[in-house]
């Protein structure tokens, strides 16, 4: 009696480490059965801040008369920004830099004056399409006799982070539809998700002639296991 207990025990004892065995087998056998696709998700917007900065500068030898002279031109600019519709508390104008030709020893100084004092004023506005209106118009500055540098303006997308999330989820979206279409031409069936990357977003004008429309782009790497 006691053998066949015994015997008992040992060929349950076996049945259960050949089904470990097997489901170890499986699991061995279908650690390779993924796929990994790529997801890709593309917007153009349009951009919500910018910067943008006119420069002057002015020259004499009458120092306190050079700062008046140049206060007075950045008066000026700032002038014709708020006339444009600009907010005064969008303008900063920045202290004038001075430069006095003849402290310069390496300099040969030819000129009939001795200093030249400079200044920017720069705007940092959400209102894009405003300023956008307001660079054509840069003549009248120089109707008024102000002497200007302008750089282009640096168009930002401040709403950037707002984004972010739907984007991604539209990236994860468009791999699982690949990964569907690769589960079904293969005769297999899509199971959860095994890894996933969070996916590098890119941000860059749409072309060189429209800075201010952002072409924002990310490409997310998702990998399936498929049964």
């Amino acid at each position: 009696m006691n053998r066949i207990k015994e015997a008992a025990i040992i060929a349950i004892g076996l049945m259960v480490m050949g089904w470990i065995v097997k489901c170890g087998m499986d699991n061995f056998s279908n650690k390779d059965r993924q796929v990994t696709v790529k997801g890709l998700a593309e917007r153009e917007v349009p951009a919500d801040k910018v910067t943008w900065s006119i420069s002057t500068t002015e020259m004499g030898n009458d120092l306190p008369a050079l700062y008046q002279r140049i206060s007075e031109q950045a008066g000026k600019i700032k002038k014709f920004f708020v006339d444009n519709g600009l907010d005064e508390s969008d303008i900063t104008i920045n202290p004038p830099s001075v430069n006095d030709l003849e402290a310069n020893t390496w300099s040969e100084n030819r000129k009939n004056y001795r200093y030249t004092a400079s200044t920017t004023v720069t705007v940092y506005t959400k209102k894009v399409e405003l300023v956008n209106s307001i660079i054509s118009k840069q003549g009248d500055l120089l109707e008024q006799g102000v002497a200007i540098e302008s750089g282009y303006p640096d168009y930002e997308l401040a709403s950037f982070q707002e984004l972010k999330p739907e984007m991604m989820a539209e990236a994860i979206k468009a791999a699982q539809k690949t990964a569907e279409q690769f589960a079904e031409a293969s005769g297999a069936d899509l199971n959860g998700i095994r890894t996933a990357g969070q996916g590098q977003f890119e941000i860059e004008d749409r072309d060189q002639h429209t800075p201010y429309i952002k072409k924002v782009r990310v490409v997310t790497t998702v990998t399936y296991s498929l049964d």
